[in-house]
């Protein structure tokens, strides 16, 4: 299993150079032309775009669009030659087939080159909702605890022993990029009551700060989506109840962690990382050496009382913020206000360094916190002014403030995706201030709408010179939580300002994801013909069984698998069978997507990369 999942590794030049001149060979002949097309499939007044990938030139080739009868329904010739992906495919061309309006189900045929996949055309929003549905589904198969609906994996009822774990003082570890700790685990309190929730990825350890921002998410889609889907709230009602037991209102303390990922290097004690298995197996363990995946334990962020680190509060207080602003019960609403209140009053904010996200800190570096207060203010004021509750307008300036530290300081790095909240934090910032009836409220609207909009504008210089319009760094993790957060983010820069110039930009992100892409994946399982069908993922795997709805990481850095995937671990079944990379031939520009039960880098899915793809797809 992944030793760490989205740490920057540095990588030697000579690793890259050596594994760039062993791709090389490639370029001894043309390849055979391959069209990509969104599979989700296109609305149908939008503008939609394919790619042809030749290994020889194609300029003007024509192509024809069929409907499933084989009838030509638009013809038409491919567009300017957009640059070369690798030394096989050197061509690539946009093909737009726009004029394609009647809904149904069609393909792309060029001379010469393999037909794409199936897409289809439909009115509105469907298609998107419908993925949007998909991955809410994922989430109720990532469930943990007693209510576990069995669903499409088979699920049962597993770690019924959290509900009465114990507190342990933070492992040892022994570096800084290792889940590898040293000595024993001391216990320092419990029992507490950590049952249910999600689990974070591929494996079965729960975290506050993926929960948070996932469950954050999933809020807000049911608040901005254009109706109260009631199956997306009940799974928000889930996450939230778990956050509610990771939070202790009596003592003040946050838990951050349920498990432990991997063994201490004197074999003493198995971590979740070491053993593939179900999850409900955990409960009948008995062997001394597995105990701590038995009776699973719990970490806090700080000793009782003491300040919480702020990108921690910030964003557990937005997830109770969105819940008091969707709930329908005034009572409950009031609840999960309070509770907001008291997790962002909790924050620490000065003497800041090193961020508390996971142990080890490895596993989810994270350097920026200043957005995670201007969300958790941002919310908070929002639910104030639902609510009438009279503490609005010092939220609001608690908002406005951190988001004036967060361009000071943090600015211009990143967007929207679980590191950096900004996007999302600007846009309910604007709302605030716009529905603050009383005068007076100092907020710099613009300057944070230029954030918003310099943001976009990353991804769109990435896109300009890049042959499938992506606005993600594709050669690193999380390209595809990123492409998803950059649709979203156009989207919400429309709705604050009525401005649709990256309409057709976001637009561009979501063909990506769904398959427009040198590999012609859709990285959301489930839709398409050509889904990834290995994720490394525990129950999908041992049971042989779709995870319909999970977003994997998609292509990562190429050097990342310069050594080989490595040896499948005990029980773990090989997949695809024949060990075969079907995809190798399309690894490019430092990249590489591989779909193989090994290939964590690429095939894991994960809670926030769903979480971020349900917020894009519902807005």
């Amino acid at each position: 299993m992944r030793p760490f999942r989205r740490a920057r590794r540095l990588v030697p030049f000579a690793v890259v150079a050596s594994l760039l001149l062993a791709i090389a060979p490639a370029s001894a002949q043309a390849a055979a032309g391959v069209v990509r097309v969104n599979q989700l499939g296109y609305a149908a007044g939008a503008a939609k775009v394919g790619y042809l990938m030749t290994g020889s030139s194609a300029a003007g080739t024509s192509f024809a669009v069929v409907d499933q009868r084989g009838r030509r329904v638009l013809t038409g010739r491919v567009g300017a030659d957009a640059g070369e992906w690798n030394a096989a495919y050197r061509h690539v061309y946009r093909v737009d087939f726009s004029g394609v309006r009647r809904p149904g189900k069609y393909r792309i045929e060029v001379d010469g080159a393999t037909a794409s996949p199936e897409f289809e055309v439909r009115v509105g929003d469907r298609l998107k909702r419908a993925a949007a549905d998909k991955a809410v589904g994922f989430f109720t198969g990532q469930r943990d605890g007693a209510d576990v609906p069995s669903g499409p994996l088979g699920r049962t009822p597993s770690h019924l022993t959290d509900r009465s774990a114990s507190v342990y003082e933070w492992p040892v570890f022994t570096g800084p990029d290792t889940d590898q700790s040293t000595g024993e685990l001391r216990r320092i309190g419990g029992p507490v009551d950590v049952e249910g929730g999600w689990f974070d990825a591929g494996d079965y350890l729960k975290f506050t700060h993926i929960a948070a921002y996932s469950d954050s998410l999933l809020w807000a889609s049911a608040r901005d989506g254009r109706r109260l889907d009631p199956v997306l709230v009940k799974e928000a009602r889930h996450g939230l109840d778990w956050l509610d037991k990771m939070w202790d209102e009596r003592t003040k303390t946050l838990y951050i962690q349920v498990g432990v990922g991997t063994g201490n290097v004197e074999g003493t004690f198995v971590g979740d990382h070491d053993v593939w298995r179900l999850p409900e197996a955990d409960d009948t363990l008995g062997e001394p050496g597995e105990r701590f995946l038995r009776n699973r334990p719990v970490f806090r962020a700080a000793a009782p009382g003491q300040p919480i680190s702020p990108n921690l509060a910030g964003r557990t207080a937005a997830a109770f913020a969105l819940a008091a602003q969707v709930e329908l019960s005034p009572v409950k609403a009031r609840r999960h206000l309070e509770t907001a209140a008291q997790i962002y009053a909790q924050a620490k904010t000065t003497g800041v360094t090193q961020l508390v996200t996971s142990l080890p800190f490895a596993f989810y570096p994270e350097s920026a916190w200043r957005d995670d207060l201007e969300l958790g203010a941002a919310e908070l004021a929002l639910a104030a002014q639902k609510l009438r509750d009279p503490r609005d307008r010092t939220w609001l300036q608690k908002a406005n403030y951190w988001a004036g530290q967060y361009l000071q300081h943090e600015a211009g790095g990143d967007t929207l995706n679980l590191y950096d909240v900004s996007a999302l934090a600007h846009a309910d910032l604007i709302r605030a201030v716009r529905a603050d009836r009383r005068t007076g409220a100092a907020v710099d609207v613009a300057a944070v709408t230029a954030d918003l909009r310099a943001q976009l504008e990353i991804g769109v210089r990435r896109a300009a010179e890049e042959p499938f319009g992506a606005g993600a760094q594709y050669d690193n993790f999380d390209a595809v939580p990123h492409a998803f957060g950059l649709a979203a983010t156009a989207r919400l820069y429309r709705d604050v300002t009525g401005d649709r110039r990256y309409d057709i930009f976001g637009a561009r992100q979501l063909d990506w994801t769904f398959g427009a892409n040198p590999w012609g994946v859709p990285f959301m399982i489930g839709v398409g013909e050509t889904t990834e069908r290995c994720p490394h993922h525990q129950i999908a795997n041992l049971k042989n069984r779709p995870l319909t709805g999970a977003v994997v990481n998609g292509p990562n850095s190429a050097a990342l698998f310069a050594d080989g995937l490595g040896d499948h671990l005990d029980s773990m079944r090989p997949c695809p069978a024949n060990g075969v990379d079907r995809y190798e031939p399309f690894t490019g520009k430092g990249s590489r997507y591989v779909d193989d039960v090994r290939s964590w880098q690429s095939s894991e899915p994960a809670d926030d990369f769903a979480a971020i793809a349900v917020y894009a797809l519902n807005l």
